[in-house]
């Protein structure tokens, strides 16, 4: 498989990016850029710890829409699933991101990042459990991209 080198570069400009940005946020404010823990401290807000999260959370959205203007063919234009099937699957995402203690951004970006074991595990698992699911929805239930 061939990928043009346009996209490779891309793809390692994003990488830095966002290895820069979570580096940047530990180091000067001491915080872990893991969107599910950033998040999931928005729900039972405490009081002096809600500005940061917020402007996190909306800097992610603001990112992605302006992603969408700049670059529209970064999302599809449709997706070939019902809604149950995308509530399902954020209801599945969101269990396990507490199940594990967190998600791919906070463990396999910084967690690893830090040398943490338990995220080194987390993220294998987390790799793991995406190509049992690929191969059984894909190969053994037939279903397409």
């Amino acid at each position: 498989m061939n990928v043009p080198t346009s996209d490779l570069l891309a793809g390692l400009a994003g990488g830095l990016i966002i290895g820069a940005a979570t580096s940047f946020m530990l180091l000067f404010s001491g915080r872990i850029a893991g969107v599910s823990g950033i998040i999931g401290g928005l729900l039972p807000a405490t009081r002096g710890d809600i500005d940061w999260r917020a402007m996190f959370l909306i800097g992610l959205l603001v990112g992605g829409v302006i992603l969408r203007f700049i670059y529209p063919a970064a999302f599809p234009t449709t997706i070939d699933a019902s809604p149950m099937t995308l509530v399902g699957a954020g209801l599945l995402v969101g269990f396990g991101t507490r199940m594990g203690n967190g998600c791919t951004s906070g463990h396999g970006v910084c967690g690893i990042g830090r040398m943490s074991r338990r995220s080194l595990v987390a993220t294998m698992t987390f790799l793991f459990s995406g190509m049992i699911t690929v191969y059984i929805t894909h190969h053994l239930l037939g279903a397409s991209v």
